[in-house]
C-alpha cells in the first residue's frame, strides 16, 4: 500500500464504542514519545447542550453546542463554532504536526463543508489523518476518501498498527 493511501484513516465505531477515549489517549502517548498530534475529539453529546470538543495540542475544551432552545431538536452542533474550532486546528497543522485526529465524519463533511478544509490542508501537507467513522457513515466515507484510505478497528491495537506503517516518516523511528 503507497504512503498517500496510509494516510487518511478511518477509525470506524459502533454506537457502543467510545472512539474520542480512544484517539484522546493515543494522541497523549503519541505527545509523551515525541509526536505533535493536533486536532480534536468530541466531548458530550450532539443531541444536546453538552456538545464540546478538546483540543488535542493545548487540551483545552471547545463548546460545539447550538445555545439552549428547548425547541430545537436533534444534533445542536453549531456550524459557526465547528468552523471557529477548524480554524484552531488549521492553526495548530501550520505550527506543526504529525498526525491530524478528526473528531468525527458527519454528514456536513460527506457534503464537503464541516473539517474538510483542515482534512484537505493535512493531506496536502503528508500529514496522516484518522477521523472518527461510524460504522453507519462508512459508504459516506468510502466516497469521500476515495481509494487513498485506510479502515481501522475501533481498538487500540489496531491504532497501534496503523500508526507504526506511518510513523517511520516522521522523526525516523518506527515506534
Amino acid at each position: 500500500m503507497s504512503d498517500a493511501q496510509l494516510n487518511l484513516a478511518a477509525l470506524v465505531y459502533d454506537e457502543y464504542q467510545d472512539p474520542d477515549a480512544l484517539l484522546h489517549d493515543f494522541a497523549r502517548d503519541l505527545s509523551a514519545r515525541g509526536f505533535r498530534a493536533v486536532g480534536m475529539v468530541q466531548t458530550g453529546q450532539c443531541a444536546d447542550s453538552s456538545l464540546s470538543a478538546v483540543l488535542l495540542h493545548n487540551d483545552e475544551k471547545l463548546l460545539l453546542a447550538q445555545d439552549f432552545d428547548p425547541a430545537a431538536s436533534g444534533c445542536r452542533l453549531d456550524l459557526d463554532r465547528l468552523q471557529a474550532a477548524g480554524a484552531r486546528v488549521s492553526e495548530a497543522l501550520a505550527a506543526g504536526a504529525d498526525l491530524l485526529i478528526v473528531n468525527r465524519f458527519g454528514k456536513r463533511e460527506r457534503d464537503g463543508g464541516g473539517l474538510v478544509f483542515v482534512i484537505e490542508r493535512a493531506l496536502r501537507a503528508g500529514i496522516p489523518v484518522v477521523i472518527a467513522v461510524s460504522s453507519e457513515r462508512i459508504a459516506d466515507w468510502i466516497k469521500f476518501a476515495g481509494v487513498a484510505r485506510v479502515k481501522i478497528a475501533c481498538e487500540r491495537q489496531a491504532l497501534d498498527a496503523w500508526w507504526r506503517e506511518v510513523a517511520p516518516r516522521f522523526a525516523g523511528t518506527t515506534n
